[in-house]
């Protein structure tokens, strides 16, 4: 078969799942730029032709290793999942002469960068700044409509995202951004190829009011959703649409839900809206997952769009409900092959699938008053969902059983994971249903789970409680 290097670091979807799509169409060399989920290694080395590790370094020589490395194992194509290598592998496959994300990756990358394009091309954004230093927040504070949302440009997951209401709280938020940024940033999730920049560089940003009722078929979703995708040849084709639970405060995604339970004349709506804001980034070939907050009447904001697959376990989701194998298609297309795109973007799907993120926060976005041990295994899962779900632990995103589930720290966003589930329903309203019983019976059914010793006899094989790897929470959205 033909090579392949598939460039590992933090985030995206699991090994287990990922390695054996791409296998299916190529052999598979990996270059671990992070410590390989050791937990879930039976799954995904049989599809591996060989694994190397490597400090990542950044900036050019980043990009000289990965060239090296492509070469040496003679890559036809060279392929990452992680938010964090897409600048450095986009740069590398440039100078292979390799098809990537081409020479504009970074519009899909600095979050300042993308909005200064959508802004210029007219695709519609909140009003924003772009925060270098203190003295940026006062020029901020004289231009924008406060509330005002500080994001670390490159971030991912929701870190480093504060709330202001003035300049004083902007500059301390600015400080405590940073300081996130830096503690993630030593945990492997930042930004590969610039860590300066990825550290120090901030914006502030306008707070445009969604309206989910004025969209959604039924109660309870949150007011944006994602557009999934793959840029092909300079040309984009959407896929489908994911939506949302409502996030906690400030913006951290507690769930992804497949299909959205939008009216079809409404996701075409929301199509061609991604249309124009992929397209205004001018990216070659590359999977996409685009953001899009939903207002009152028909409004809409572009929130960011990312040169990769939705993280966690959105290719799974979307493959569940919609049949579309993105990874393997995304692989295909890097190697030249034919990839059969539909000719518009589906809007219905097969059952539902959905990941849920546990954060130690209640339904109404309270810290939890008690933090228990994490235990799926000790959970009973059954009585929480319909009689047709399933839920399944993400080995790969959550902790090993016994560790003590994280408090939620609004700074830190995704980082305050203490796990991931897996859930497919027989429906949407069901899915989400599920997914609104779980969120308010955790705490409780955590606690009592470390007060009772452990219960006798195997469990079910949807859910089977394992270890995993995983030391410390994070994740990509």
């Amino acid at each position: 078969m033909t090579p392949i290097l598939f460039v590992y670091a933090k985030g995206g979807p699991p090994l287990e799942y990922a390695v054996p799509r791409i296998a299916a169409h190529a052999e598979v060399h990996v270059l671990a730029l992070a410590p390989l989920p050791r937990a879930t290694e039976a799954a995904w080395l049989p599809g591996c032709a060989s694994v190397t590790t490597a400090a990542p370094g950044e900036g050019v020589e980043l990009v000289d290793l990965i060239c090296s490395h492509a070469r040496r194992v003679g890559a036809a194509a060279v392929l990452t999942l992680s938010e964090y290598a897409v600048v450095a592998v986009a740069h590398a496959c440039l100078r292979l002469g390799l098809r990537g994300a081409g020479e504009r990756v970074a519009g899909a990358r600095d979050k300042r960068l993308m909005r200064r394009i959508w802004r210029d091309a007219g695709v519609p954004v909140p009003g924003f700044a772009e925060v270098h230093g203190p003295e940026d927040i006062a020029t901020a504070f004289e231009t924008l409509r406060p509330p005002l949302l500080l994001k670390a440009a490159w971030s991912a997951g929701s870190t480093a995202h504060l709330t202001v209401w003035n300049e004083q709280q902007a500059e301390e938020a600015w400080k405590t951004g940073r300081s996130v940024m830096e503690a993630s940033s030593a945990q492997g999730y930042a930004e590969l190829h610039a860590a300066d920049e990825g550290v120090s560089d901030f914006l502030l940003e306008e707070i445009v009011t969604g309206q989910a009722s004025d969209w959604f078929e039924g109660t309870g979703w949150g007011d944006y959703v994602s557009v999934e995708g793959i840029v092909a040849d300079g040309r984009y084709h959407p896929l489908c649409i994911t939506g949302r639970m409502p996030t906690v405060a400030p913006f951290t995604e507690r769930a992804s839900l497949a299909p959205a339970a939008l009216p079809k004349a409404l996701q075409r709506r929301i199509e061609e809206v991604s249309r124009a804001a992929v397209d205004a980034l001018g990216l070659d070939t590359c999977a996409t997952h685009t953001e899009i907050k939903l207002g009152a009447d028909g409004a809409m904001w572009l929130i960011e769009t990312a040169a990769r697959f939705g993280g966690v376990m959105t290719t799974r989701q979307v493959e569940t409900v919609f049949g579309f194998d993105m990874i393997g298609m995304l692989v295909r297309q890097l190697l030249g092959r034919d990839v059969s795109y539909p000719e518009r973007m589906a809007t219905e799907g097969v059952g539902a699938a959905g990941s849920l993120v546990v954060l130690a926060v209640d339904p109404g976005g309270r810290p939890w008053t008690e933090l228990p041990a994490w235990d799926f295994g000790a959970v009973d899962w059954p009585s929480l969902v319909a009689p047709g779900s399933r839920v399944e632990q993400v080995r790969e995103h959550s902790l090993a059983p016994g560790s003590p589930v994280p408090p939620y720290e609004e700074a830190g966003g995704a980082n305050s994971m203490a796990a991931l589930c897996f859930l497919t329903a027989e429906s949407g309203p069901e899915l989400l249903a599920d997914c609104g019983r779980i969120v308010a019976a955790l705490p409780k059914a955590l606690t009592a789970a470390s007060a009772d010793p452990p219960a006798a006899g195997p469990a079910s094989p949807d859910t089977t409680a394992t270890s995993a790897d995983r030391s410390t929470p994070g994740s990509t959205a």
